[in-house]
């Protein structure tokens, strides 16, 4: 009773014209450049997996997670839809195999390459020939999750292949892998995929929160990292948005009402404490509550990102100017070339990108950034 009265309210609260971002968007001339160079430069599971995602966002957002019905229509408007999600897909996915395991080697990470299980989920649900690859290869990307990986006692699917480790990269790359798997499938099946992804974000919020409300990046294993990494909470509030509104376009939404509120409480807790260390110009630094860390722009827009949809899903426009100032500091990082700087290098957590050498999550994070401000404006239009 409580959570259907929230989520009337929540849902009442979007339909109130509130006060709309005074930010505008890239021009397609610059998004072009920034996804051309993330095409270049993206070779990691992780990497692809989020390129991937973040193309049905910005070019194809009716097949995305975020404007669209889940399960999407079997049949494609045209040949040509998300044709360049397909043939990425279809390059990761050459031969059906019946071996379990991951889409693609992980680097030793056992989420990293369940990224790319949506978009092969995708492929497979839309596909026009007989060809069950896809199918078998989700499937045992699936199996791998949920029957072979690592997990701690209670559960909690380890990151890391060799050893029981969890990291806050985790919850963007395998719950909303999970939880579209759950959505397509559909009945009592379906229904126990899609809350074993909620409970793997509740599993890792309970291990990674701390009493600052933000998340450590990696704990348990033979090394830790008990930092407020900005990218790491980012991941963290960013798969938890995926996982909520999987469930929210599901046949299961009306059932897991609690499971919704909670969803959203924890990313606004994200929001909210991250947001409190913005910098004057707008970015976050790597490590968000550490005064002498350095400025990162990644974790800024992935974290704008989050506020946008956050603001378009609930109505609460708490945040959305610290998401402006973020956006504004974005732009002013982009070169004219179309390459994001001032980010953390993704390998290293703890050191400035060098000169010349440009992050792959970056330039995917500048253009979800686009894409969730597209659709906040559309939502929240300017009069």
């Amino acid at each position: 009773m409580v959570a259907n009265i929230l989520l009337t309210l929540l849902a009442a609260c979007s339909a109130v014209v509130g006060v709309p971002t005074a930010q505008t968007g890239l021009d397609n001339a610059t998004l072009a450049k920034v996804k051309a160079n993330l095409a270049q430069i993206a070779t990691h599971s992780w990497e692809i997996g989020t390129q991937l995602e973040t193309l049905l966002e910005l070019e194809w957002p009716k097949l995305s997670v975020f404007g669209g019905d889940i399960p999407p229509s079997t049949r494609l408007p045209s040949s040509d839809t998300a044709a360049d999600v397909f043939a990425k897909t279809a390059e990761i996915v050459p031969n059906i195999t019946d071996i379990p395991g991951p889409l693609i080697n992980g680097d030793g990470a056992v989420g990293d390459p369940a990224s790319l299980g949506v978009p092969v989920l995708l492929t497979n649900w839309t596909r026009t020939d007989r060809n069950n690859k896809f199918s078998v290869a989700a499937s045992n990307q699936l199996n791998y999750l949920l029957n072979d990986a690592p997990r701690t006692e209670d559960g909690a699917i380890s990151h890391r292949t060799d050893q029981v480790q969890l990291w806050a990269d985790f919850v963007y790359m395998a719950p909303p892998f999970i939880a579209y798997y759950g959505a397509l499938q559909g009945g009592s099946v379906g229904a126990e995929l899609l809350q074993f992804a909620y409970t793997q974000c509740k599993l890792y919020r309970k291990y990674l929160r701390d009493d600052s409300g933000l998340w450590k990046h990696i704990v348990l294993g033979n090394w830790t990292d008990t930092t407020h990494w900005g990218t790491g909470n980012a991941w963290a509030a960013a798969g938890m948005l995926r996982v909520l509104e999987t469930i929210r376009r599901s046949s299961e939404a009306d059932n897991m009402l609690s499971e919704r509120l909670e969803l959203t409480s924890w990313i606004n807790e994200i929001l909210t404490h991250a947001w409190t260390f913005q910098q004057t110009n707008g970015t976050l630094l790597n490590y968000l509550d550490q005064p002498g860390s350095f400025p990162d722009s990644s974790s800024t827009a992935l974290l704008g990102a989050v506020t946008y949809r956050m603001a378009a899903l609930t109505g609460d426009l708490t945040h959305v100017s610290s998401a402006d100032d973020a956006f504004s500091v974005i732009k002013a990082s982009l070169t004219d070339d179309g390459w994001l700087l001032n980010t953390v290098d993704p390998l290293t957590f703890n050191t400035p990108s060098v000169p010349g050498s440009y992050s792959p999550e970056g330039q995917a994070f500048v253009l979800l950034l686009h894409s969730a401000w597209r659709d906040y404006t559309a939502a929240f239009p300017r009069i």
